[in-house]
């Protein structure tokens, strides 16, 4: 079968591409958009954010240009993208994507897009602006600790989930179960509900060795605390005085800049720590992975053309597996 009547397939299936933070994902999403006529779609929870370009490492406007890109810097950074809201969205462009007879190729490290795509998530009732307004107020004046120690008495599992750090998700399982009654733990046990992705997809998974990957994160970094403008994208960003507490604020990487401006710490100091939580994140990444991409097709291979000859098979294969 030659490649046009694979890439009439197009609107029936979708390749689901996920990988830690610097293994290649997007370049290699690039290739396969290329290759069998595709459109790249976001998965990131940063990258769906609009003026974090540079630290959060989305593709520069010539990838961007090399193939089409859906829901990259689609949204404000003073807007909220739950996963439930990323779903819908992600829902709706492999719909356009199969309309058009264009592949679907959504590519990122956001283990809960993934899962909630694939499983859906229980429907968690909206949370009232009296609620989510207060609670937002009491964190500005009193900090966080006065939030973790309420949602210890509320929902300790949850609590010991969380980072005392963590203002976003410690203030969202709080209002949740001041709003509801239930705690968030228990709303993960219940059945998953909402639009899930229907038609046959590929998984697909990234698996560098991780000395290989902790190095390319740090050479990555260097060039965006240097060249890459990372410093002066923060500072245009802490110049619209957002909440401190909205998810585009929490970035990897945005508070620890924020600090180095702020006179807090040094660059060399600044670097370093988002070297060191760049590594975690990787790490957790990668956990994620091998825990719950237990089918997906993997590869260890740590070049571009190598990760093609690796992928591009099972691709085609995938396509030619689809119903006429």
């Amino acid at each position: 079968m030659v490649k046009t009547d694979i890439n009439a397939r197009n609107e029936q299936g979708c390749v689901l591409l996920a990988g830690p933070t610097a293994s290649g994902k997007s370049a290699l999403a690039i290739s396969i958009a290329n290759e069998f006529d595709g459109v790249v779609i976001n998965a990131d929870s940063m990258q769906v954010y609009s003026g974090l370009s540079v630290i959060t490492a989305r593709p520069d406007a010539e990838e961007e240009a090399s193939a089409p890109h859906r829901l990259y810097g689609a949204l404000a950074p003073d807007d909220f993208c739950s996963a439930a809201r990323w779903r819908d969205m992600a829902l709706s462009e492999i719909a356009k994507c199969h309309e058009d007879r264009k592949l679907p190729i959504l590519v990122g490290g956001t283990g809960m897009y993934f899962e909630i795509l694939a499983k859906g998530i229980a429907q968690i009732p909206k949370i009232s602006d009296d609620v989510r307004e207060g609670l937002r107020s009491l964190q500005k004046e009193q900090g966080n600790q006065v939030i973790y120690d309420r949602l210890v008495e509320k929902d300790p599992e949850m609590a010991t989930k969380l980072n005392l750090g963590d203002t976003q998700r410690l203030l969202r399982a709080l209002e949740i179960v001041e709003e509801t009654g239930t705690s968030m733990t228990e709303w993960h046990r219940k059945s998953p509900e909402g639009p899930i992705l229907e038609c046959p997809h590929l998984w697909l998974a990234l698996t560098p060795e991780r000395q290989w990957l902790y190095e390319r994160c740090d050479r990555r970094l260097d060039w965006m605390m240097g060249d890459g403008g990372a410093v002066e994208e923060v500072k245009l960003l802490l110049e619209q005085n957002l909440d401190p507490s909205l998810p585009a604020m929490k970035a990897l990487g945005v508070p620890e800049i924020a600090e180095f401006l702020a006179g807090e710490l040094t660059k060399d100091e600044a670097s370093e720590r988002i070297k060191m939580l760049t590594r975690r994140y990787a790490k957790r990444q990668m956990t994620w992975v091998r825990n719950k991409m237990e089918t997906a097709e993997k590869s260890t291979a740590q070049d571009l053309e190598s990760l093609k000859a690796n992928f591009f098979p099972f691709i085609r294969h995938f396509l030619l597996t689809l119903e006429d």
